[in-house]
């Protein structure tokens, strides 16, 4: 089946969305006919995201919980096609490491970060497949970061995870393209959150919450397999991927790292 440009979605399911992209995408997306199912681990900026779509005309539920736990997201995200069949599920929620000293990420730091950004990732996206394969329809985003692009020595799990959800939906999308389902993963570099208003290192073409959201749900609404953004880091990090290792690794060692531990959850 040809995936062609997709009709607006009516119902959407957003996880991380208490914070960051995934708040930013709930407001991009909040207006009068439009419902939208958000999660997050914090129950208190949950409740401020909600009414902040409500303000908009849209209808919301909320649900705190953790994406590490298959059995409660599948649990979630079945009642919400139930009551509302979804037309949009966003794969959100991420972690990094935070602020590390010469030791980088203990072993904790690294389990905790594939068992939200990967595993977490999974438990999103497999409930919606097995929901919108029968229908024949429906649309899938995995965010992932220009961080898989290439591995980072600041952020050796952050940057594996997110490789992995890159490889994994760009080959998902090849595997289902003619199930009615399109797949697109979603790479941002920095955007600007609560989170990197704390940071005090450079961060290059530093981007705010709702640019990032426009220019997400506009190539959601075309289908774009793979949403990287802004394109100066995109390209840096794609050449520095073309690299040898031995000329890359003296450059992205001073790279600082992307975001900081309960970034997008």
């Amino acid at each position: 089946m040809k995936l062609t440009s997709a009709p607006s979605p009516k119902s959407i399911l957003i996880t991380g969305a208490s914070s960051g992209i995934g708040a930013a995408l709930a407001r991009e997306y909040a207006a009068p006919g439009i419902t939208l199912f958000l999660s997050g681990r914090n129950s208190q900026r949950l409740q401020k995201m909600a009414k902040a779509c409500v303000s908009k005309g849209a209808t919301v539920e909320i649900t705190a919980l953790n994406v590490a736990d298959d059995t409660a997201m599948r649990r979630w995200i079945s009642g919400c096609d139930r009551r509302y069949p979804l037309d949009l599920v966003i794969a959100n929620a991420g972690i990094s490491g935070g602020p590390k000293g010469a030791l980088g990420e203990s072993e904790e730091d690294v389990r905790q970060i594939f068992d939200i950004n990967l595993a977490g990732v999974l438990n999103t996206v497999h409930p919606a497949i097995d929901l919108m394969r029968p229908r024949k329809n429906g649309q899938i985003a995995l965010v992932s970061s220009l961080a898989g692009y290439r591995g980072l020595p600041s952020a050796p799990a952050y940057s594996a995870s997110k490789a992995a959800v890159k490889a994994y939906g760009e080959a998902l999308r090849g595997q289902l393209r003619r199930s009615g389902i399109a797949i697109s993963v979603i790479c941002p570099g920095f955007v600007k959150s609560r989170i990197t208003d704390s940071n005090t290192f450079p961060m290059p073409f530093l981007m705010d919450t709702p640019k990032a959201a426009r220019i997400i749900r506009k190539r959601l609404q075309a289908r774009r397999a793979v949403i990287a953004f802004p394109w100066p880091m995109r390209l840096i990090l794609g050449t520095m991927r073309a690299l040898p290792s031995r000329l890359a690794l003296p450059l992205l060692s001073g790279l600082p790292k992307k975001g900081s531990k309960s970034a997008g959850v």
